[in-house]
């Protein structure tokens, strides 16, 4: 029996499902409980919108003005890489959330009932990505205050955010990962901001590629923060995508491949520790 069909037949009797239903209700039990506890605790959600809106209020107003691109103003260059650099740092918010949860014995008190054995990872990435669509929305309009101004069709503007969504679960395994293998909430964000800083700044989400030494170049142009960066500015400017959307997809279809796998190998020895 589920977790799920536990509660529910707390107060009435549980009509039998399939072992996918099942595993769907624990999914969507974990991930409603971690979505309560981020509304008790807002301040989660400002600390996650501080450092973009940083980045944008310094790239913006101090840098914006030595920086020109050629064929659009520097708002419009500067927003959409920021959009997905924004998924990606917000993702790896989970790497302190797991070790936190693990430290504090919720992770052993979920394992103890009776639930399918990845329906609280699952369940705490689904609330992730939900976190992060409110916080994509959050940067969108903060966007247009500063004078982003997004071209083409509506169908367009969704497809980025989706990829940036995309980007976002998939970052949150690799998180999560990063979570059950360090154990240490310090130390899973040290680990996550490692990863991600060189990466953010060795890419085009601030500055062309063209304007980097000519040895960075390559490395830059086909890392994933580019190709992302790159997908998203082209979709919200009504530009052509070219091979950079399926590369970035290539990219991150992989990661969440192996960390999902690697996240799923963490939890289930966490028993045997």
């Amino acid at each position: 029996m589920s977790v799920a069909a536990y509660s529910a037949g707390a107060k009435l009797s549980v009509p039998k499902h399939g072992k996918l239903y099942w595993s769907l209700a624990d999914t969507l039990v974990v991930a409603k409980r971690q979505i309560l506890h981020t509304l008790r605790e807002p301040e989660q959600l400002a600390g996650l919108t501080i450092m973009p809106i940083l980045f944008i209020a310094l790239f913006r107003y101090v840098f914006g003005g030595a920086i020109h691109v050629t064929g659009m103003n520097y708002a419009n260059y500067l927003l959409p890489g920021i959009f997905a650099q924004n998924a990606i740092f917000s993702a790896l918010d989970s790497a302190p959330g797991f070790a936190n949860d693990l430290q504090k014995g919720v992770i052993d008190r979920f394992r103890s009932l009776p639930m399918t054995p990845w329906a609280f990872i699952a369940g705490r990435t689904v609330a992730d990505l939900l976190r992060n669509i409110f916080l994509t929305l959050v940067m969108i309009g903060i966007g247009l205050v500063v004078g982003f101004r997004p071209q083409g069709n509506p169908a367009r503007w969704v497809l980025a955010g989706v990829v940036m969504l995309g980007i976002s679960f998939t970052v949150s395994w690799l998180g999560a990962a990063l979570g059950l293998w360090l154990r240490n909430p310090e130390a899973a964000n040290t680990f996550g901001m490692a990863f991600a800083f060189p990466l953010s700044f060795a890419s085009s989400v601030m500055v062309p590629t063209s304007t980097m030494p000519s040895w960075l170049q390559g490395f830059v142009r086909h890392q994933p923060i580019t190709l992302a960066a790159n997908s998203v500015r082209a979709l919200f400017l009504n530009q052509p995508v070219g091979a950079d959307l399926w590369q970035a997809l290539a990219w991150f279809v992989g990661i969440l491949a192996v960390f999902m796998f690697i996240t799923v190998r963490l939890y289930r020895r966490l028993g045997t520790h």
